[in-house]
């Protein structure tokens, strides 16, 4: 683990119209930068040739990052596979639902042949033991937000069927967990596994997709398991896990940001053989800056491990939507540090002149010259160079967790909620609401939920839940937890096959209450606010009702519900509410769990995230996510900003300038 802050780059001296290592080097540090990332995606660099390296551009990097004391991180390069490679083995591209994809774009081939797999981890070990020795070289990044690529070619579904055969035993067995007698789908003979590709069963389909993000994670473990022959004991490995891509309209990938769950790899399971978790993190900015996505993302990253993290690509500027605001690149850097984030680098240090990403531009245009995010940049990158000592190794203990599930997010790819409303669509609307009330939460896969760590637990559309699942719920509710859940919860088992009993299943008793329907809200109204998307029809046993549907004929049926079970509460939300409804239930969550805070009153666009620090002192990061200037009154007995050295009693005014940021640290 790093004992300062690290602030960087993504660097590539490959890509630039003329060398200019020493002068790109030389701005870094009189910006406060001390590590830069290279290598990876840069195979056909390194190895232009089957069998022939050439590392000399990496030689001098090092050497010269040596002279200006810059740390480095070596990126294993095989995310992007050379021309040669595919010649030699047309079997390299992946078979995707499109045919066998055609070379040129990364990320297209098919991890487990074994022409790939043989030389990837002969670049691999040529590189790694070529830098592993190299004082400035502190750790590897494996890859570069990896995934299964959609492949669904023949050796993968003949691992596929291999699986299925270890998990099931019989062939009777995969029949019934799957009700395959449906559309004459079952099957008396291993070999009759029919082409996923045209797989109608959605929880067939879900388990080859669980296995093929299983197989994602393995091909990390695999490069993690080569990079540790060579690494030395403080050398790190790290990945870059990324998140599901919004999308603003246009279907291009520059046009959208960092939105929900991934659901092409699993971020828990390749979490596990890192040393440390890393992240790439992008979001909207200018007047759509809200921070929710940098919370989000270091929410979810900083879970896997229950430690601090790397933010291993963030955004400078790009396209006409990145350009930020002045003070807002500042804010973004603090945003990620508030989250538990040891770092941060940018992709990338320079624009790139040609190429796919030539307008995903980096801290420097495409002019490389200093311009005003460098020189924001220069601005924080120096603060941190004086304060990072107390910013560094942030480590929170939260009391709120939000359940998320990679085999609920296919399920309702299968079985949509409604046709604009999808699995992340409900994660962010809880996730979101609880971010601006300024209640912290981890965000944790349903996998590696410890419930004796939380007093409220949050699960947002979790409709897959095997009874294990069900049962710590439950129990986690009688002996005093509240639990939170919406609509399209605990509806099928692990295999996507529905309950057939009253819903919710095995909680009934829990929520004190069931339901058999659900439909279109159309003109029903909550509060007097419309209902959007889906409504399931609640029918009240034990439980009170918060919120009745205001309709003719839904009328007699209940939204929202509060149940008293055992030492606990259990709240139930059956339809896609107005943010507003859903954080009136949210505060009765609170207050049933006995959480109190000091900042009751600060809602957002100002956010407060907190932690203790190395020093065990506590910190309150205090941001305004506004170009309105604001005035809030100190919540803490008595607090120094470490930004500005000014010292706050109870109740003093803190003035907060547009794009602001104020890190206060309690004094005794």
């Amino acid at each position: 683990m790093s004992k300062e802050l690290l602030f960087g780059a993504a660097y590539y001296p490959e890509y630039m119209p003329y060398d200019r290592i020493e002068t790109d080097l030389k701005m870094m540090k009189e910006a406060g930068m001390n590590v830069i990332r290279i290598a990876e995606s840069t195979w056909s660099t390194l190895e232009p040739a089957d069998g022939i390296f050439d590392f000399s551009y990496i030689d001098k990097v090092l050497n010269m990052a040596e002279e200006y004391g810059m740390e480095i991180i070596i990126g294993t390069p095989t995310y992007a596979i050379p021309s040669w490679l595919e010649k030699k083995d047309h079997d390299v591209m992946a078979v995707t639902a499109k045919g066998r994809e055609a070379y040129g774009h990364r990320q297209l081939m098919n991890l487990w042949n074994p022409t790939f797999r043989a030389h990837a981890e002969r670049v691999i070990r040529k590189l790694i033991a070529h830098t592993a020795d190299h004082p400035q070289v502190i750790g590897f990044q494996i890859d570069n937000e990896t995934k299964h690529y959609g492949n669904t070619g023949e050796q993968v579904q003949s691992m596929f069927r291999n699986y299925l055969k270890e998990k099931f035993q019989t062939i009777e067995n995969l029949n019934q967990a799957f009700y395959l007698a449906y559309w004459s789908n079952s099957i008396h003979d291993w070999e009759d596994l029919p082409d996923m590709r045209g797989c109608v069963n959605a929880g067939l389909y879900a388990e080859f997709e669980k296995f093929r993000r299983k197989l994602a994670a393995e091909y990390l473990a695999w490069q993690a398991d080569i990079v540790r022959e060579y690494k030395k004991p403080y050398q790190f490995i790290t990945h870059n896990l990324d998140f599901e891509w919004k999308k603003f309209g246009a279907d291009i990938a520059q046009d959208g940001y960092s939105y929900g769950v991934q659901p092409d790899i699993n971020h828990y399971e390749a979490a596990r053989c890192l040393t440390i978790a890393g992240t790439d993190i992008y979001h909207p900015t200018q007047d759509e800056l809200t921070g929710a996505e940098i919370a989000f993302g270091g929410d979810s990253i900083r879970s896997l491990k229950d430690d601090n993290y790397l933010v291993m690509e963030c955004q400078a500027q790009a396209f006409k939507y990145w350009t930020p605001y002045p003070g807002q690149l500042r804010l973004h850097a603090y945003s990620h540090l508030a989250s538990g984030a040891d770092g941060i680098m940018y992709w990338n240090w320079h624009s790139i002149h040609n190429g796919y990403e030539t307008y995903w531009r980096g801290l420097l245009s495409h002019d490389l010259s200093v311009n005003p995010a460098y020189e924001e940049a220069c601005i924080f990158g120096n603060e941190w160079k004086n304060i990072g000592d107390k910013l560094i190794h942030l480590k929170k203990q939260n009391q709120v967790a939000v359940v998320i599930d990679n085999h609920s997010l296919t399920a309702l790819q299968w079985f949509p909620i409604d046709k604009d409303l999808s699995y992340n669509d409900v994660v962010r609307w809880m996730y979101d609401s609880l971010y601006e009330m300024n209640i912290e939460c981890d965000v944790v896969d349903v996998n590696a939920l410890d419930i004796s760590r939380y007093k409220i637990i949050i699960t947002p559309a979790l409709y897959s839940a095997s009874e294990m699942t069900l049962q710590k719920l439950e129990q986690f509710v009688e002996n005093g937890g509240v639990l939170v859940s919406s609509f399209r919860s605990f509806v099928s088992d692990e295999h996507l096959s529905v309950y057939p009993d009253t819903q919710p299943h095995r909680l009934c008793k829990c929520f004190g209450m069931s339901y058999q329907q659900f439909t279109e809200p159309g003109k029903t109204k909550l509060q007097g606010e419309e209902v959007e998307y889906f409504a399931e029809l609640l029918q009240l046993e034990d439980a009170e009702s918060i919120a009745n549907y205001e309709h003719k004929y839904w009328g007699n049926y209940t939204a929202i519900t509060r149940h008293t079970y055992g030492k606990g509460h259990a709240f139930y939300i059956g339809c896609y509410t107005r943010k507003s409804i859903l954080k009136e239930v949210y505060q009765l969550a609170v207050d049933a769990a006995g959480i109190r805070k000091d900042i009751d009153d600060l809602t957002w666009p100002v956010i407060v995230r907190s932690g203790k620090n190395q020093y065990g002192n506590v910190l309150h990061y205090m941001f305004h996510y506004s170009e309105e200037e604001c005035v809030i009154h100190c919540p803490y007995s008595r607090a120094k900003d470490l930004l500005s050295g000014t010292i706050y009693l109870k109740d003093d005014e803190i003035i907060l300038k547009d794009w602001d940021v104020k890190i206060l640290e309690e004094l005794s």
